[in-house]
């Protein structure tokens, strides 16, 4: 799965896409560099970061889902907001990718429901202007795997079949850094379960601070090559855990590690 950020403040690429004809290059891009899906969104969910105007949110992905859809793309959506989803789903969208997994929008899960498109549940405790304030965890893995099942049991309720569902533990959202790699270890419980699972790690904070502690720079920025090199790792990591797919930036990477790993399994 690809990324498309249509934003200006997302925090590896925002603004480099804001523009329609740019963001459809991109897009177009990464489906040349093996990308599956093409997950296309409106509404930057880094940490801090304030909501986005529906409308706005609209205004930014619509153009270039229909145009990547119109290519044949298989396109996911990046939103919280039903109206978004729906509009999306309207210009070709195939997957709705709500990392609050329909806690944000109430109406979400409804509909999506009302379609055939597919859903991505993500594991969520609030907003991105303050997600930390909630990674309090006795047991990250046993208590993710509990508040996805109750996200994935509410989906199944508004009517969306199991075999539209896709899970995702949310590496990033939520969790600090140790949090976030005993989740990566113990992912093979999640894929266990039954829904398809989506990993998301790509370019996150927790990446970048294993790299500032190890590099011979400790303490020193983290380049965007030394990200994309270390999502490719734990893009692998999560292939051989049974992941159903990686939500990457550097789709070509991610790719070449997992040629890699199947050539010599």
């Amino acid at each position: 799965m690809g990324v498309v950020n249509v934003t200006p403040d997302s925090f590896s690429d925002g603004g480099r896409y804001l523009g329609v004809a740019d963001a459809v290059a991109h897009g177009r891009a990464l489906r040349a560099a093996g990308a599956d899906i093409l997950d296309v969104g409106g509404e930057s969910t880094r940490p801090g970061a304030e909501r986005v105007d529906a409308a706005v949110e609209r205004a930014r992905v619509l153009p270039v889902i229909s145009a990547l859809a119109a290519e044949g793309a298989m396109i996911s959506v990046d939103t919280l907001n039903a109206s978004t989803a729906a509009a999306a789903i309207a210009a070709g969208a195939l997957i709705v990718n709500d990392v609050s997994g329909g806690l944000a929008d109430r109406e979400m899960l409804d509909v999506v429901a009302d379609t055939e498109a597919h859903i991505a549940l993500g594991h969520w405790r609030g907003p991105s202007a303050d997600m930390y304030a909630r990674a309090q965890y006795d047991d990250v893995l046993e208590e993710v795997l509990a508040e996805l099942g109750e996200r994935h049991h509410e989906a199944m309720a508004a009517g969306i079949p199991p075999d539209r569902i896709v899970v995702d533990p949310g590496f990033g959202f939520g969790k600090r850094g140790e949090q976030n790699w005993a989740l990566l270890r113990g992912l093979e419980r999640v894929t266990a379960w039954g829904p398809r699972v989506l990993v998301g790690t790509s370019r996150k904070r927790f990446l970048a601070e294993l790299l500032e502690d190890a590099g011979e720079d400790a303490g020193g920025a983290v380049t965007e090559a030394r990200r994309d090199l270390a999502t490719a790792v734990t893009s692998v990591l999560a292939a051989q855990a049974g992941a159903w797919a990686v939500r990457v930036h550097d789709v070509a990477a991610t790719r070449d590690a997992l040629a890699v790993w199947r050539a010599g399994r």
